[in-house]
């Protein structure tokens, strides 16, 4: 408490006092990474700082290509490419142009001057912090995972702090740089809260009466849940209705497998490869939702109070099982595995679709956990951390020798 008062001391006086701050992004990959990078962006601009003040770097070719201009701010593109989870001829290449993204991030952290580096994970992000660090540029984390990934482990010597979800944790990184600040929820997002039921589903042209399950896999999708969900559709359909964001990669399949419905059915199905601005009346539609355990389920479930089924991806490392095992054991989240997906995926919906008093269990349980200023509150730590003078002690930290 004595930290997070420190931090909002030191935003709050830097806002008020209108000194300028340059703050150097990095985060991509998969939406993991982005999204919450993007809202806390939101939040730094609604304290003063300018769109010209932001850079962002990321690798080319993937997401955040698309998602960082059309948020309306400036992105540069390193070399980069995956070392965990690929073979060995992969990783021997990625080796390479990260390498070749150190000499590329300092050149745009000489040019651009940032104060602070933001950094939520993402491969990219291993070469910007060491070019960073060399540059004694101030590094903040966010870790959106209960458990760091291998970029954040590798960049988490170098951060002054580090900021968390969750406070589960403290048991991965150092507790003397850990703030626990929630998971900074998109407000288009958490916008939708606003509405009612009744609005939200009518957004997708769906009517009260019947039962909603929201199912996503992720920014590409999740073959397993797709597949299950379409082997399932049926039953599913026959007392329930259904919003589906099957992810760009099985999205044909998802397409060709709606086509085949029979028109009665067809009427409560809404697939989509892809929802951008309507993700947020998805979420406040729907009763029940079924997902993978990425970083987003701890912070967009708890910010709807929404009961989830969680199934989590168990390859590269075990963050996504750690994320559902903090929901599952708080109450908020049930969890499924792929290898039992196909045969227990419509008992295990039904069931709670259809208990009123378990769903609204879980539901009290997923809303004792949101934070509803999860991203102003990381845009302080963002502030608090950035160093006006190049190599000058960090502020927070004589705030807090002064506290």
């Amino acid at each position: 408490m004595v930290l997070l008062a420190a931090i909002r001391a030191v935003a709050s006086r830097r806002a008020a006092n209108g000194i300028l701050m340059r703050v150097l992004v990095c985060a991509g990959g998969t939406g993991g990474g982005i999204y919450p990078a993007l809202a806390a962006v939101k939040a730094l601009q609604a304290q003063g700082v300018a769109d010209e003040d932001i850079l962002w770097l990321g690798t080319k070719g993937e997401m955040e290509e698309t998602l960082v201009p059309r948020a309306g701010l400036r992105l540069e593109t390193i070399s980069g490419g995956p070392i965990v989870g690929v073979p060995w001829s992969t990783r021997a290449r990625s080796a390479v142009k990260l390498a070749r993204g150190i000499g590329a991030a300092s050149g745009h952290i000489q040019r651009f001057q940032p104060n602070v580096m933001f950094m939520t994970g993402g491969y990219v992000a291993v070469p910007v912090a060491v070019a960073a660090r060399h540059h004694k540029v101030p590094i903040v984390t966010y870790l959106p995972d209960v458990e760091p990934g291998s970029s954040i482990r590798f960049v988490v010597p170098m951060a002054r702090r580090i900021a968390c979800t969750t406070d589960g944790s403290r048991a991965y990184v150092p507790a003397e740089k850990v703030v626990v600040t929630g998971y900074p929820v998109r407000p288009d997002i958490r916008a939708a809260g606003q509405l009612t039921q009744e609005e939200a589903l009518a957004r997708f042209d769906l009517a009260p009466g019947r039962p909603t399950l929201f199912v996503f896999g992720g920014s590409r999708g999740a073959r397993n849940i797709n597949r299950a969900l379409m082997a399932a559709l049926p039953q599913l359909l026959a007392e329930a209705q259904v919003i589906h964001v099957s992810g760009t990669l099985t999205w044909p399949e998802v397409e060709a497998n709606a086509a085949t419905l029979p028109t009665d059915l067809r009427a409560y199905y809404r697939p989509y490869p892809y929802l951008h601005d309507e993700m947020g009346p998805a979420f406040r539609a729907a009763d029940l939702v079924l997902a993978r355990a990425g970083a987003s389920m701890l912070g967009e479930c708890p910010a709807f109070g929404l009961p989830s089924i969680l199934v989590p991806l168990t390859f590269a490392w075990r963050y996504q099982k750690v994320n559902a095992d903090y929901l599952t054991t708080r109450g908020a989240a049930v969890q499924l595995t792929d290898e039992t997906l196909a045969d227990s995926l419509w008992p295990t919906v039904r069931k709670l679709l259809f208990d009123s008093e378990k769903l609204a269990l879980m539901s009290a349980a997923a809303a004792a956990l949101d934070k509803p200023n999860a991203a102003t509150e990381l845009a302080r730590v963002i502030l608090a951390e950035a160093t006006p003078d190049e190599g000058a002690a960090s502020p927070l930290a004589q705030e807090e020798t002064s506290c």
